[in-house]
């Protein structure tokens, strides 16, 4: 959880790397900061080489005049750890640290994410420089959070990386017939005698490509054991702080659907949950919801931090265009209508060299406060200013959740079939940008977590169902629930093993259908099914499915094809429940009228009933229900309010309607007494 003892309100700031500028600079930027309405900086994420110039020695002496001129001006800390990339002397005397790539190459010194996570040496200095931060700065009381490393992340496929992986092979499975049954290395004369014999799953042993291996059970057990291995370095920071801070609430920047790391499972060492905000050019509104439900999903509910967003452009999509004005503060508002608690920038000063040196700021090339980057900056400091603690701590409460994880995320794209367009991310998203843009609020959780405050489950691509989780499902159904899932589903256990006596395997029961084959169509190709009198399209993939209790709720199956009248959309009855299956991809037309059809059995409303791209989404807390209504689009939108209440941010009367020019914001605050 946030420390809010010492969060009087949304915290407003970000990334601020003095170690760059001279000190007559940070004397100005303290004077911009404070004229914006920042209130905490995110200092020392990369400093490492400037603090530790050599083995045994350790410098603070600037970091002490940056944290005191901070102190001085009554700004907050976001203390960094500095371990995102290591210093080039560390690389020259302890190569062990450098990586080795998917191609078998080893790196030399360069870039970030640069070290390896089974690294003796960095195992070694990491947490002892995070021990040595935290004794320093420990009388610190403006210190709020601790930020360890800087967006984890990567691969490495060393030989320390191949012995540790061995050794967690060892420790999971116990005895070496157990890995070769797991791993099902009969096939191809695989089978392993040794645990020596055990080689990193890469370029130069089990794959044809990065995505695309031999070994579906093998290269899965790497990526949990990369995730794992990243992990480890992120908590013995986390301890070494502890040990000297137990009260310090400790987080890492996440990145959203990031496929590298298991995020589900990090969240389990995380005080707080944070994460870097940057969509893509051409994302949909929906799309990026999708990511702060996500990190409020793996928190459990909790709030999260937004740790970084960019003030105005990115410097590494492929085209980088600027926030049209406006933006910056309608999606900084998305972020908090989402379960944010924080709203924080890369970067607060432009630097002049390397990659980030186009990437926008708070404080720009220029110097001063003349922008339009700048003054939208302000005015939302002093809107932050004048909300203060009314929103903190302020709960979604929903009882719609879609179920995704890493394992099947990974599983299905190393699957050799049935097809290389199937996404699992794109499949998802087709259901949740269906719920969001009816103004659904929708939770993201895990097939283990607790589904009893839910009343409609939606698993869509559930390829792997892993020990337990189709129980969960099963007694959540008769207990009366509603369960979706679609095509593709059920088909292996938690190594990839597919799961024998037909598909959807452990998930047959519940769906009440047999699915015999699935016909992949090739890009552009499509067939069609009809439900309540109109026409979708059905593509991408195909199941052909037998009635084994369920019943066809399509008017008539698929429309062409060989499998012309085999049932698209089923639904069976199971307890006082029922689960539905739609054996094919389609667009969002069908998802809307179908989920709305669901939510509306179930008694479940949307937030708003709003113009089409005005987004509205909920917060709540013992006392007031907060609903942030944010327009999208480029025009004038009207919304008719069919409850009174009070407009926070211009502190006005909300009743009847109101008008939100292009990409403006309201929050009405609703009583609940």
């Amino acid at each position: 959880m946030l420390p809010y003892d010492k969060l009087k309100k949304i915290a407003y700031g970000g990334d601020y790397n003095p170690e760059q500028w001279d000190e007559a600079t940070w004397e100005e930027d303290m004077r911009l900061f404070k004229l914006a309405g920042i209130d905490i900086l995110t200092l020392n994420v990369f400093s490492w080489a400037a603090i530790q110039p050599s083995e045994d020695t350790y410098d603070f002496d600037r970091l002490d005049r940056i944290m005191e001129l901070v102190r001085k001006n009554g700004m907050k800390v976001c203390m960094a750890t500095s371990t995102g990339a290591h210093p080039a002397w560390m690389a020259k005397r302890h190569p062990d640290i450098l990586r080795v790539d998917f191609e078998g190459r080893k790196r030399k010194f360069g870039g970030r994410h640069n070290s390896c996570p089974n690294s003796p040496t960095y195992r070694t200095y990491a947490p002892r420089l995070a021990e040595k931060l935290a004794e320093r700065y420990k009388e610190y009381d403006n210190i709020v959070v601790w930020h360890i490393a800087n967006e984890f992340g990567g691969e490495c496929y060393c030989e320390n990386c191949e012995k540790a992986f061995r050794g967690w092979l060892k420790e999971k499975y116990q005895t070496i017939d157990k890995l070769n049954q797991v791993w099902d290395t009969a096939f191809w004369g695989h089978t392993f005698y040794d645990w020596d014999e055990v080689v990193v799953p890469n370029a130069l042993s089990e794959h044809f490509a990065e995505d695309f291996t031999m070994f579906q059970g093998i290269s899965l057990d790497y990526r949990r054991f990369n995730s794992d291995s990243i992990l480890d370095c992120y908590r013995l920071e986390y301890d070494a702080i502890k040990r000297v801070q137990p009260e310090a609430s400790i987080t890492t920047n996440l990145m959203g659907f990031f496929k590298g790391l298991d995020y589900q499972k990090w969240a389990k060492y995380m005080d707080f949950i944070s994460w870097d905000n940057y969509p893509q050019i051409d994302d949909s509104y929906a799309r990026i919801a999708m990511s702060h439900d996500l990190m409020r999903g793996i928190s459990h509910g909790e709030p999260f931090a937004l740790m970084e967003q960019t003030p105005s452009v990115t410097n590494w999509h492929q085209y980088n265009a600027l926030k049209r004005p406006g933006v910056m503060r309608l999606w900084s508002y998305q972020a908090v209508a989402h379960g944010a608690d924080t709203v924080m920038f890369f970067q607060m000063r432009r630097s002049i060299g390397a990659c980030e040196k186009y990437h926008g700021a708070v404080i720009d090339h220029v110097g001063n406060e003349n922008t339009r980057v700048f003054r939208e900056i302000s005015a939302l400091g002093e809107e932050l200013e004048k909300l203060g603690s009314r929103t903190l701590g302020a709960r979604t409460k929903t009882k719609i959740a879609l179920m995704m994880t890493w394992d099947n995320w990974w599983a299905l794209e190393y699957s050799a079939g049935p097809s290389r367009d199937l996404k699992y991310i794109t499949e998802f998203t087709r259901y949740y940008e269906a719920l969001r843009n009816m103004n659904y609020d929708v939770d993201i959780i895990a097939p283990q977590d607790d589904f009893s405050g839910y009343e409609v489950v939606i698993a869509p691509l559930l390829y792997m169902v892993r020990e337990g989780e189709d129980e969960n499902i099963r007694q959540f159904v008769k207990r009366g629930g509603t369960f979706v899932t679609s095509f593709f589903s059920g088909i292996v256990q938690e190594n990839d093993l597919v799961i024998t006596g037909g598909y959807p395997g452990k998930l047959r029961d519940i769906l009440g259908i047999w699915v015999e084959e699935q016909d992949a169509l090739p890009r552009n190709a499509k067939n069609s099914f009809i439900y309540k009198g109109k026409e979708y399209p059905a593509f991408l993939l195909c199941d052909l499915l037998h009635l084994e209790g369920a019943r066809q709720i399509d008017a008539s199956g698929y429309g062409s094809d060989f499998y012309q009248g085999s049932p698209v959309i089923t639904e069976h009855k199971l307890g006082d429940g029922k689960a539905y299956y739609v054996a094919t991809a389609t667009d969002e037309a069908f998802y809307r009228v179908f989920l709305k059809e669901l939510c509306d059995v179930k008694g479940i409303l949307p937030v708003m009933d709003i113009p089409e791209g005005v987004e509205a989404a909920s917060r709540e807390n013992e006392k007031e229900r907060f609903i942030f209504l944010l327009n999208h689009t480029n025009e004038t939108k009207t919304v008719d309010l069919p409850w009174k209440g009070t407009e926070i941010i211009s502190e006005q009367p909300a009743e009847k309607q109101l008008v939100l020019d292009a990409h403006d914001v309201k929050i009405v605050a609703v009583s609940k007494s």
